[in-house]
């Protein structure tokens, strides 16, 4: 299982390589919108599969929506999900 800090460090590093986000991941609060920040549908696919190789997991179908995809906190449920 991966850290809190290594998980959250993953997925910011992830959104600064694919999100196109308006602002520095690193100052975005857990919980902000990624789609106000500046992310598009288009992004957020790219973010999905950085994700996919940054920790060796699959999205399954039922995760491939806006909300698992809309915040760092949401995204980080999603892993601890898929990370067990």
């Amino acid at each position: 299982m991966t850290a809190p800090s290594e998980l959250d460090a993953g997925i910011r590093s992830v959104l600064k390589q694919h999100g196109r986000l308006s602002q520095d991941a690193d100052t975005l609060a857990d919980d902000a919108d990624l789609y106000q920040a500046g992310m598009s549908s288009h992004a957020s696919v790219n973010v999905m599969l950085g994700l996919e190789g940054q920790f060796d997991v699959e999205f399954p179908d039922r995760m491939l929506t806006r909300s698992v995809f809309s915040s760092i906190a949401a995204i980080r449920a999603a892993l601890d999900e898929l990370l067990g």
